[in-house]
């Protein structure tokens, strides 16, 4: 897969933050000054990283030029020593490539409650600049992971223009992002007011409209960044294509969830309000027992039931109806018998697969999409730190 952009180089080195010996920091370099749009953490606890890069944002008034991320060490909830940790490692990109500190953002992942080393990011520093290319972004996809089990990348081909688009998030992944860290780079020409907006509506409909385990992280973070240097001003395309790169970057990581087997899109329909659709669906999604019972292949729609009764939404029991593709298990709020069951769990084998869920008191509809809770997610989160 090409993922070169006009006038973007990248690289990525180990460290040596990670315990393991694979890649965990890499460097996003754009040869031009390129517009900005970021979204960040809606978490209260917010790692030094993201409080460094909304200051730099707020001076730059939405420019920069380089983006320096590291995994292994989150940065967060390290105190002002955090925060200056941060800013050297924006200082040290900045001295290495000739450009100003606020021109420089910060992204970190991994355990929460260290603080970095950093003599071996300085260390590192000249080996990463020398790494710079046009091919880097792929290692750089490689230096973001944590408990990802593959690099996460989407592309669109715009006409004379592209978007490449790079994430990592396999755990403590809940609507509002987290940690989640997405990387959108496209050599589009676009102001950052434009980026911002868009950014905004597509992140709404994609990443926070998944969920693995219904945590948010503290180092959340998405970037845009355009560069200009095609020449290209294409808007609608750009939209559409913003939206491509984010939905399949949503989906890998919902597809890559601590130890998941299965992706299922909870779909609630015929909400009272826009609100009650988000509320029931997130409520669906996010329960530990429907998502026990999603790794078990059961159709135990009581707890689907359960979810949503307690969810907070209008609801009246003796209306709702449930499928799961296109088994029908509940009519009225009551169970469609055993061979309904049957069927239903034989869909439940596949890989991907929906449950619908209708209220029957309004028209209004959002989804939510989500993975399974199995034994491996247990073992990774108990043997994290270890």
């Amino acid at each position: 897969m090409d993922l070169s952009l006009k006038g973007f180089l990248a690289a990525a080195v180990y460290a040596g933050i990670k315990k393991e010996k694979k890649l965990d920091l890499g460097l996003i370099y754009s040869e031009k000054e390129a517009s900005v749009a970021a979204v960040f953490t809606k978490n209260k606890v917010k790692a030094a990283p993201i409080i460094v890069s909304q200051a730099h944002l707020a001076i730059t008034q939405g420019k920069a030029r380089a983006i320096i991320a590291n995994s292994g060490n989150a940065n967060a909830c390290t105190g002002n020593k955090g925060i200056e940790d941060a800013i050297r490692t924006a200082q040290l990109v900045a001295e290495q490539l000739g450009i100003e500190r606020k021109q420089v953002l910060v992204a970190s992942t991994g355990v929460i409650g260290k603080k970095l080393n950093m003599d071996l990011i300085s260390k590192a520093m000249p080996e990463l600049i020398k790494n710079l290319s046009p091919d880097g972004i792929s290692k750089f996809a490689e230096a973001i992971m944590t408990t990802d089990t593959f690099p996460k990348i989407s592309v669109f081909k715009g006409d004379g223009y592209r978007i490449v688009g790079i994430a990592k998030g396999a755990g403590m992944i809940m609507p509002d992002m987290a940690t989640m860290l997405s990387f959108i780079l496209t050599d589009m020409q676009a102001d950052p007011e434009f980026l911002q907006s868009e950014l905004l509506r597509t992140v709404e409909k994609t990443f926070n409209r998944i969920t693995v385990d219904g945590q948010t992280s503290t180092n959340d973070t998405v970037i845009v960044m355009a560069n200009g240097a095609s020449g290209v001003t294409d808007v609608n395309s750009f939209k559409e294509g913003l939206f491509k790169v984010c939905s399949e970057l949503s989906k890998m990581i919902v597809r890559d969830g601590e130890g998941a087997s299965k992706v299922v899109d909870i779909i609630v329909k015929g909400a009272k309000s826009p609100l009650d659709a988000i509320i029931g669906a997130r409520a669906v999604a996010n329960s530990n027992l429907v998502k026990t019972a999603i790794y078990g292949e059961d159709p135990n729609w009581g707890r689907i039931m359960s979810a949503l009764g307690s969810s907070g939404i209008e609801i009246e029991p003796e209306y709702v109806d449930i499928w799961i593709e296109d088994i029908q298990i509940v009519s009225a709020g009551q169970g469609t018998g055993e061979e309904k069951e049957r069927m239903a769990s034989e869909r439940m084998k596949k890989d991907e697969f929906s449950i619908i869920i209708d209220l029957k008191k309004g028209p209004y509809q959002d989804h939510i999409l989500t993975c399974d809770l199995t034994h491996e997610y247990v073992s990774i989160n108990a043997e994290y730190r270890t």
